[in-house]
């Protein structure tokens, strides 16, 4: 049993809202495109080799000191296309753990994953993992994978990450093949240990410009199933790149920090959770496998490129990135609701249906002017 959440692994209880302007919570280091999956949703579109232009190890570790230099270290999630795909990985990850940082892995389930890189990924001191699991059964997650047998390797996965007591986050990508599976996806996590359901909301870009996301209204379906079971599960839920998931939580009165059964599951502790306000460019920060530097990896919106340019310098001074921060410069319904400040919307999803990062989220049907803000009883 996993004693440790992979929240309190993250250190968020520290973090708050004043740290926004000048450190990142998390920071996404694509350290390889490379990948043998081929998902249908991926970012990356990533191919079975390394890009000629990716970061070298040396280029690789400046990059990591120079995260390590920021007010407060944010925490680092090594991620690609598949991290195991480079042969210095465990090296990156000793380099990073001697800096300082926290460090988290996303592996992809192939035939790399082995229990012993699993452990060797341990032994160099990563502190929790990510796994994508995208469906209920074989069926429906191995055709979103692009490779028959993923579904059993990454419950293999699972198995191992057990054994060697390592906190692990699920990551599901929600779009119209899965989304009626919330219910049974969640009785199935309840048995792998579990501790954190991220809940992604597709972003059309790279592969998943081809996949069908859900429409606006599918959203607020699957949000009352989240709601739902975040009061059943012995695991934290949270939603990626759908931050109006918190306003939906708000309206029913509930902690979108917490869920509605705080304190009977330790994963749901406020303390664990980071805190409202965090989506893209806002304590999210991102660097492409070449170097690019982006507000996030699914907003492609160049902000610099290392080792030309620093991160912390792109982070803390870049129009982008400070435009993003503040909601108050949203356009439509982001910029008039009374949410914007603990919402948002995915700037994500914004920018790659209208081109422009600040528009309105397009898969939210709320309309602002619901309730006074006083009533909205957050900071």
């Amino acid at each position: 049993m996993i004693q440790r959440t992979q929240h309190e692994t993250m250190g968020f209880s520290s973090y708050t809202r004043d740290d926004f302007a000048v450190s990142p919570l998390m920071f996404y280091f694509e350290v390889t495109q490379a990948c043998d999956l081929v998902c249908k949703h991926c970012r990356a579109s990533a191919q079975e080799c390394s890009h000629p232009a990716e970061l070298t190890t040396a280029q690789s570790k400046a990059l990591i000191d120079q995260i390590a230099t920021f007010p407060r270290k944010p925490h680092l999630v090594l991620t690609g296309g598949d991290p195991l795909k480079r042969n210095d990985i465990f090296d990156l990850i000793r380099h990073a753990v001697a800096a300082g940082l926290q460090v988290a892995l996303t592996p992809s389930a192939t035939p790399l994953a082995t229990r012993e890189a699993l452990e060797a990924a341990k032994e160099a001191g990563v502190g929790s993992l990510g796994i994508s699991l995208d469906g209920v059964d074989a069926k429906t997650h191995d055709a979103f994978r692009g490779w028959e047998g993923s579904f059993d390797r990454t419950l293999r996965m699972l198995s191992d990450v057990r054994k060697l007591r390592l906190p692990v986050q699920i990551n599901t990508t929600i779009t119209r093949r899965n989304f009626h599976q919330i219910d049974d996806m969640a009785t199935l996590l309840s048995t792998q240990g579990i501790a954190m359901w991220s809940v992604f909301f597709l972003i059309p870009v790279g592969r998943g410009i081809d996949e069908e996301r859900i429409a606006p209204q599918q959203y607020e379906q699957v949000f009352e199933r989240l709601w739902i079971q975040a009061g059943r599960q012995p695991y934290g839920i949270k939603t990626t790149e759908a931050p109006h998931y918190r306003r939906f939580v708000l309206q029913r009165k509930g902690d979108p920090l917490a869920g509605p059964a705080a304190g009977q599951h330790p994963s749901r502790n406020r303390r664990h959770r980071a805190p409202l306000g965090v989506r893209d460019g806002n304590g999210i920060m991102f660097v492409g496998h070449t170097g690019e530097i982006f507000p996030a990896g699914f907003l492609p919106v160049e902000c610099g490129r290392f080792p030309q340019d620093s991160v912390v310098e792109a982070y803390q001074k870049h129009p982008t990135f400070l435009a993003l921060r503040d909601p108050d410069r949203f356009l439509g319904d982001c910029g008039i609701c009374e949410y914007r400040h603990v919402c948002g919307g995915s700037r994500s999803r914004a920018y790659s249906v209208s081109g422009d990062p600040l528009a309105a989220e397009p898969d939210c049907t709320y309309e602002p002017g619901q309730i006074p803000m006083a009533e909205l009883g957050v900071k």
